[in-house]
């Protein structure tokens, strides 16, 4: 794990998946802070990474509500005084409803909103200045990074409300990443294109039941980590559907958790140098898909 850090990161919904590997992940470069509502979330992944010598805390914090976002980040600027936040994710799975719409209530379909649009934006507001403070000091360019769903670019069939807010919260953060990249600020939306292999999905027959049809959490957590920027020369570059400029090599999964065949490894990471060395050739981007 990390040593003291002069910059720190957050996460923001963390649990025994996603949040838990990026979390992880991050505390190998910085010290992190974890929200969750429930602190049985976050509690043993805060021990766990102060047992591997990084710092962690985690505060109970109900993103849709102005007062509880408002008190963390109180208790965020006195923990971390003196220090600047590098990056910052945003996780929150929120309440999954799915449901007939005609059967629906107005609270159900609310919830999705509750957490995928309301909760972004109080995040996003009280990050947005930490990371704009930043931009002069830090190696990388300070990071917004946002976890997406398929749901976040198509709504399925009785899935009105999970959409609905996952939209919501795509489109906020795209206009975020253009209002905030000319100043430095790195914001990027992952789409995670698929089923997450985490306790609460264990039983569900994804792929047709293939041992590895589900997207590994740890994987997740790495493209996470790649996304946050390169160096600051590399400022302005945003992944957009990297699924479709690999489209030719048929990968299913930006890290490898698709592809049976371990030669890919190599050729991944031959196009991630690739993208990376040819940036200029690229637009200024802001969504990158995970299968």
């Amino acid at each position: 794990m990390a040593a003291a850090s002069n910059f720190f990161s957050i996460v923001a919904g963390v649990g025994a998946g996603t949040g838990r590997s990026v979390a992880l992940k991050f505390a190998k470069a910085y010290p992190v802070v974890l929200l969750a509502r429930n602190p049985q979330n976050y509690e043993s992944i805060v021990s766990e990474i102060k047992s591997s010598g990084g710092h962690a805390i985690g505060i109970s914090t109900d993103v849709s509500s102005p007062q509880s976002v408002s008190s963390a980040f109180a208790e965020i600027q006195k923990e971390f005084q003196g220090k600047k936040l590098a990056a910052a994710v945003y996780n929150v799975g929120g309440k999954f409803v799915r449901k007939p719409f005609l059967e629906m209530t107005l609270d159900e379909y609310e919830a999705g909103y509750e957490a995928n649009g309301k909760g972004f934006f109080l995040f996003a507001q009280a990050v947005l200045p930490l990371l704009l403070d930043s931009v002069s000091t830090a190696l990388h360019p300070p990071s917004l990074i946002i976890t997406g769903a398929t749901a976040s670019v198509r709504g399925s069939a009785t899935m009105s409300s999970f959409a609905s807010g996952k939209f919501a919260l795509r489109a906020t953060g795209q206009s975020l990443a253009r209002e905030f990249g000319p100043k430095g600020v790195h914001v990027a939306h992952a789409i995670i294109d698929g089923v997450i292999d985490i306790p609460r999905t264990k039983d569900w027959p994804v792929n047709g039941g293939v041992e590895d049809g589900k997207i590994d959490s740890n994987a997740v957590s790495d493209t996470t980590f790649f996304a946050r920027g390169k160096e600051r020369q590399g400022r302005n570059y945003f992944i957009e559907d990297v699924d479709a400029y690999l489209s030719w090599l048929r990968l299913r999964m930006l890290i490898g958790i698709f592809t049976p065949n371990p030669g890919l490894t190599s050729l991944r990471n031959w196009t991630f140098d690739h993208m990376w060395r040819n940036s200029r050739l690229f637009k200024w981007n802001y969504d990158f898909t995970i299968q």
